[in-house]
């Protein structure tokens, strides 16, 4: 050791503190705990939901969950309200109105049927709480009032339809609403189990493009006029 004082490093760089990441707005917040709380129920159901994966997920924090939302229940409703909301929203910027019934009809499935094949959560959603009777739903007034435009677009429909003499006039609105429905998701909600069963891969874009042609040929004959064979009454 000489004893003498180390020699400066001049090529040594100032510690400079990483950049703070922006404060996120509380809005953004809610939708980043919302998305988050979409997958976690989408995927292990409302009971098996964890608080601490969606603020993990969220990059949040349970206070901020029970600021925004007041509890885990609450926020489930919320989730349930949003991909609803999503489902609602796009049908009613469906401009179908002008279209010929039938045609205006058929596409209300096209757009069903596409909406369900590409979010996979609002069909699991749905599922979780059909295994609950609708418990969580039924607290929502949102969700009744979401729905009662869709219903009214379709009574048009079908209403001009019938004054046309196109479409059958026995066909009540909410039934053929619930069949659209049924047709653009029964084979996504059983996807797994189908597929097992009868050893084909209901997944496969083509079968499923088929599928999806037979359903609108028999929601077609379904809804049009029969003309009664001639002599008959």
């Amino acid at each position: 050791m000489t004893g003498r004082p180390p020699v400066a490093n001049h090529e040594t760089k100032p510690l400079v503190a990483p950049p703070r990441r922006p404060r996120r707005s509380a809005e953004q917040n809610r939708a980043k705990i919302l998305h988050a709380a979409t997958l976690e129920f989408a995927t292990h159901g409302y009971a098996g939901g964890r608080i601490s994966r969606i603020v993990k997920k969220a990059g949040s924090n349970p206070r901020m969950i029970y600021e925004q939302f007041g509890s885990k229940s609450e926020l489930y409703v919320a989730t349930l309200e949003s991909a609803l909301g999503g489902l609602r929203t796009e049908e009613l910027r469906l401009d179908l109105e002008h279209l010929d019934p039938l045609e205006g009809l058929l596409k209300l499935f096209d757009f069903m049927n596409g909406h369900f094949e590409r979010n996979g959560h609002l069909v699991s959603l749905l599922r979780t709480e059909n295994l609950m009777k609708a418990r969580y739903m039924k607290k929502s007034p949102r969700i009744h009032e979401m729905s009662s435009p869709v219903l009214s677009m379709t009574k048009r429909l079908l209403a001009r339809g019938v004054a046309e003499g196109r479409l059958a006039a026995d066909i009540d609105p909410l039934r053929l609403y619930v069949m659209i429905a049924a047709l653009s998701q029964f084979h996504l909600a059983n996807v797994h189990t189908l597929s097992s069963e009868f050893d084909c891969d209901l997944a496969d874009a083509d079968w499923r493009a088929s599928r999806r042609e037979d359903a609108r040929k028999m929601l077609a004959a379904y809804l049009e006029r029969v003309e009664a064979p001639a002599g008959r009454a």
